[in-house]
Parts: C-alpha cells; sequence; structure tokens
C-alpha cells in the first residue's frame, strides 16, 4: 500500500468546513431503530464502514431499509420479532461487537458474531458476563472477545445487572440500549474502577428519552431503564465533534481560523470537550449559530498542557499530536483504557511521536510529551482512524511526512484526505 504525502502548510490554515454525522450517534440510533414500535427516519447520518456495519447487523436481525439516492435518509422498519440464525460481521467497530449482543438477545435463537483478525483482541467479557446474570446462554469458550455466540431465547428477564465497566463505557450502554425491551427493564451497577468515558453513557440516555424510554443515572455508578416501548424516532444526526478535532487542530498549530459549521449549541458528545483544550492550548474560540470558530496561536505560541482526558479518550491521539508542536511539555492523563481501543493507542503514539523524535515516555495512565525538533518519518496508522487523523496534524508542521493506510479514517469520515488537502491548501 502506497504511503500518503501528508499536507504540509507554512502559512495559516483558513476555512470553513463540514464533517459527517456523527458514527456514535448514528449507531444508537440504528440500534433504536430495530427495537422500535414503528418505523425510524435517521437524515444526515454517517455513511462509513462501522455505520454501514451496524445497518448490516440490524437488517440481519430483520429491520428493512430504504436508503435515499443519496444517502441522506435511512428509513428503517423493525420486524415484529427479531431474526435469529444469522452471522453479524463486526469488523473492527467496537459498537457493533457491543450494542449488537443484548438486542440478539431478544431474537429466538443463536446469533453468531465475529469480525476482523484485530477486533478479536478488544475486551468484551464483561457484558458477555453481565447477559450470561440475565440469563443468557453464551458461547466464547471463556475468551471475552470474539468470536462469540449468543443463544436467545425470544426475550431477557431483565433485573439488576453488575458489570465491570472499567475497561469501556460501551459495556454500560449496550445494555442500557436494549434495557427498555427486557421483561423487568434494567437495573445496572458498574462495580469496577473509575468509569471511562461518561458523556458517551451521557449521550446513550439521551438518545433512550428521545425514543420515548424512561431511563435515569440514578448514582456515579448506577442507573435505571424501565420496561416499556421503544419510539420509532426521526431525528437528524449531529455531525461529529471528535472527527472535526484535526480540522480544528489545523487553525491551532498554523495560527489560521477553521470554522466548523453547524457545531451544535449543546451536545452529548464527548468530542465538544476539544474546544476546551484548544483554548488551553492558547488557541481562541467563539460559537454562532454558524458553527464553532478557532483561531489558532500557531507552533510558536501554543502551550504545553497538562489534561485528564478519562471522559474523552478519543480525542487523545489528536491532542497528543499537537502537543508534540507545542512550546512547552504536556502530560496526558486517565486514559489507560485506550490500550484496548482499536489499538494500543498509547504504545502506538509513543512509536509514532517517537520515530519524529519528539519526547514522548507511557505513564501507568497516558503518555508525557516533551517537544523537540521534528523530522519526516513515514507513520504507521494501526489500523486505527484517529492515528490517521493524528499524523495529519503532525504532517502540517513536518514536511515530508508520509501517512501509512491513510484510508483508514473512512471509519468515521469518508474522504478525510481529499478534505484535509482542500482545508490545508484551499
Amino acid at each position: 500500500m502506497t504511503a500518503w504525502p501528508a499536507p504540509a502548510s507554512d502559512r495559516p490554515v483558513h476555512g470553513a468546513v463540514t464533517v459527517p454525522g456523527s458514527k456514535s450517534l448514528t449507531n444508537r440510533y440504528l440500534l433504536l431503530a430495530a427495537l422500535a414500535d414503528g418505523p425510524s427516519t435517521l437524515r444526515g447520518p454517517l455513511v462509513s464502514r462501522d455505520t454501514l456495519l451496524m445497518l448490516q447487523a440490524v437488517q440481519s436481525l430483520g429491520v428493512q431499509v430504504e436508503r435515499s439516492a443519496d444517502d441522506d435518509r435511512w428509513t428503517l422498519t423493525p420486524p415484529a420479532t427479531l431474526r435469529a440464525g444469522t452471522r453479524i460481521d463486526c469488523g473492527l467497530a467496537g459498537t457493533v461487537i457491543r450494542f449488537v449482543p443484548p438486542v440478539a438477545a431478544l431474537a429466538d435463537g443463536e446469533v453468531a458474531f465475529d469480525g476482523d483478525a484485530e477486533a478479536r483482541v478488544r475486551p468484551v467479557g464483561p457484558l458477555l458476563e453481565g447477559l450470561r446474570q440475565l440469563g443468557i446462554r453464551i458461547e466464547d469458550e471463556g475468551r471475552g472477545t470474539l468470536p462469540f455466540t449468543v443463544h436467545g431465547t425470544g426475550s431477557v428477564r431483565g433485573g439488576e445487572v453488575q458489570v465491570d465497566a472499567s475497561a469501556s463505557s460501551q459495556f454500560v450502554s449496550a445494555l442500557l440500549l436494549a434495557g427498555a425491551r427486557f421483561t423487568e427493564g434494567l437495573l445496572l451497577r458498574h462495580t469496577g474502577a473509575s468509569l471511562p468515558s461518561v458523556p458517551h453513557i451521557d449521550m446513550t440516555l439521551q438518545v433512550l428519552r428521545e425514543a420515548g424510554v424512561r431511563a435515569a443515572r440514578l448514582s456515579e455508578a448506577t442507573w435505571v431503564v424501565d420496561h416499556g416501548p421503544v419510539h420509532g424516532l426521526s431525528v437528524r444526526v449531529e455531525p461529529d465533534l471528535s472527527t472535526a478535532a484535526p480540522l480544528l487542530a489545523a487553525a491551532a498549530v498554523t495560527g489560521g481560523q477553521v470554522m466548523l459549521r453547524h457545531w451544535p449549541e449543546e451536545t452529548t458528545q464527548g468530542g465538544a470537550a476539544f474546544r476546551v483544550i484548544l483554548e488551553q492550548f492558547g488557541a481562541r474560540t467563539e460559537w454562532t449559530e454558524e458553527g464553532l470558530t478557532v483561531e489558532g496561536p500557531g507552533r510558536d505560541a501554543l502551550r504545553g498542557v497538562d489534561l485528564d482526558l478519562h471522559e474523552v479518550g478519543e480525542l487523545t491521539p489528536v491532542v497528543a499530536a499537537v502537543a508534540a508542536l507545542a512550546q512547552g511539555p504536556s502530560v496526558l492523563r486517565g486514559v489507560a483504557h485506550l490500550r484496548g481501543h482499536e489499538t494500543d493507542r498509547l504504545a502506538a503514539l509513543e512509536a509514532e511521536l517517537g520515530r519524529m523524535g519528539c519526547g514522548v515516555e507511557q505513564t501507568p495512565d497516558g503518555l508525557r510529551i516533551t517537544p523537540a525538533p521534528l523530522r519526516p518519518a513515514v507513520l504507521q496508522t494501526y489500523h486505527d482512524h484517529r492515528m490517521a487523523q493524528a499524523a495529519a496534524v503532525l504532517g502540517l508542521a513536518v514536511p515530508g511526512t508520509e501517512i501509512e493506510n491513510v484510508e483508514t479514517t473512512d471509519k468515521t469520515f469518508p474522504g478525510f484526505a481529499a478534505a484535509w488537502t482542500d482545508l490545508v491548501h484551499g
């Protein structure tokens, strides 16, 4: 595979950009559409590998799908009963690996799950154990990873479940999303260490409420979902704010000005925190009804930061790239759980930043970054879209940088390379 020459810029980057719909929201809406009591319509969904895998998953369970010619409108009609006797291809999509099994448990029969080779190391054991507490038989040969088979019986009793979700908040979201269809609803308790990515759980609660489900957080580690119908939805999907991070970072590191169109005034997306993060690096931000504008200080004035990214771990690669271009050292904390993402993101960042000459050291829960003169390199992406986006930010400031498999950005931003080039050279 040919490496992609990352565009560099010796001048401030200016532009207005639009990013695709949120992957996290799209896949939550798709899953709820499978459980709904009537049709659902999504406008502006993300069309990417991860969302198409979720779309195929709900189709495999019996959902009928109509897609508009421009793919801007998806209409989903749920089946009277969920279909069993099928196989779900999860690819490398954590939301498919973890969100679909509780729904499959509501089908009457076997549903098999598998995915890419890299996905077979992503932890799912705590979720499977939670389903077993609810009386669901699951075959995974004790691995706690793909492949596995869920043996549904047509209904799930529900009630109280205890899950250690310290490795991924998706274990919590997965059970909450299906909980309204459990006969006794769901009372879910997290029993492990600190819970990562809490905004994603808040997002799950919000989409449940949009579907008419009574769901709430009772305490820091306890949630309840009442038994009841899931209503069909008609929604426009917000832009993916985490995907917008490298585009806004381009303004910060070059001293330019970039506006992200349609940035919501209020949102449950964790990616919204990137606005505050850029301000700590020294950027200025302004929100209007048109969108969010970031004006960067430029590389010579970027400040080092000390950040706890526990709740927004997906931003870590791009934040690390900006930190590598700053004028002082940075510490990124609270992200030990990134070792279980698409790749071990902490090890990957240590390797790739080090390849360019940046001082970087793993800590028990993050990274310590000490900027140094950077040299061009061929950067690996590890089949990880966030690593590819971070590499693009580094390439802005280091001419001659190349990126292997930049196409992995299609996971959340189809056409990222072209959009990035247009922004940098526009």
